[in-house]
């Protein structure tokens, strides 16, 4: 366990992990730290002991020092010129007639780079819209393509559990999702339920699958043949998390509920023969 500080930077309010460099530093505070983009102003959110094996800890000289009120200030007209910045970008690519969407302007706190995030279909040839921004700003340009679901991870929104988004909130990467969770978690493979704003499968749908994994390997499974209290039966629906089961006895043409602790197996299925068609 090391002693780290965590500290958040916009637009995507993403959090990046310190080695903690003086005891002075508390919560709430802004800093002024160097990242990839340049230097950036960010705000101090944790203080205490993590373990680190699984983070990755910048070094506390990234941290230049703590934020002044001339940084705050210029931090502030930073935001205007981003907004000055876009206004000219998408002029520009109207007037260049190029096939790309801008989506958001980040400048560096010393106003030395500034980074246009934009999103197409196909590549871009966007060299001469360089040279035109860099001309007429004054300042190391540079632009770079993203995807639909970083975009929404930039622009923040609430999602169908009327929350914000999880990528937006506190996810630090994007973790691969497929139709065989919705299917394991016995969900609707209805795209429109089960994809989030952005168009893709909901990340929500990788949070509880080694549960569902578990659970799916001990628990009957549709179609199975089951030995029941009052008799065999066939699977014909059930919950892993609640442990109750549809059962349609052999003798019977109704439905049964079963907890499963009272089935026992007859005769198996090949689930993974089910989902290798997907």
């Amino acid at each position: 366990m090391d002693e780290v500080m965590a500290v958040l930077f916009k637009p995507n309010e993403k959090v990046f992990y310190f080695k903690k460099k003086s005891s002075s530093y508390k919560i709430g505070d802004f800093l002024v730290c160097k990242t990839l983009n340049g230097v950036e102003l960010g705000k101090v959110c944790y203080l205490g002991k993590v373990d680190v094996n699984n983070l990755e800890v910048k070094d506390s000289k990234d941290v230049l020092r703590k934020a002044t009120k001339k940084d705050i200030l210029d931090y502030e007209e930073n935001l205007k010129f981003e907004k000055k910045a876009f206004k000219l970008g998408e002029n520009l690519i109207k007037k260049q007639k190029l096939n790309m969407q801008l989506i958001l302007v980040v400048c560096s706190l010393d106003k030395k780079k500034l980074v246009f995030l934009f999103k197409a279909q196909d590549r871009v040839d966007f060299r001469s819209l360089v040279k035109k921004l860099a001309v007429t700003l004054h300042t190391r340009v540079e632009l770079k393509q993203i995807g639909i679901r970083d975009e929404a991870k930039l622009l923040c929104g609430i999602g169908v559990c009327g929350r914000p988004f999880c990528c937006s909130s506190f996810l630090d990467n994007f973790y691969h999702v497929s139709i065989k969770m919705a299917k394991e978690q016995n969900l609707s493979l209805n795209p429109k339920k089960i994809s989030g704003c952005c168009g893709k499968l909901m990340c929500c749908l990788q949070y509880e699958q080694d549960s569902y994994e578990f659970l799916n390997k001990i628990c009957p499974k549709v179609g199975e043949c089951v030995m029941s209290p009052d008799g065999e039966g066939v699977v014909c629906s059930g919950n892993p998390l609640t442990g109750k089961y549809r059962v349609k006895l052999n003798e019977e043409d109704v439905e049964r509920v079963f907890n499963k602790d009272s089935l026992k197996i007859i005769k198996k299925i090949n689930v993974n023969k089910k989902f290798s068609k997907d």
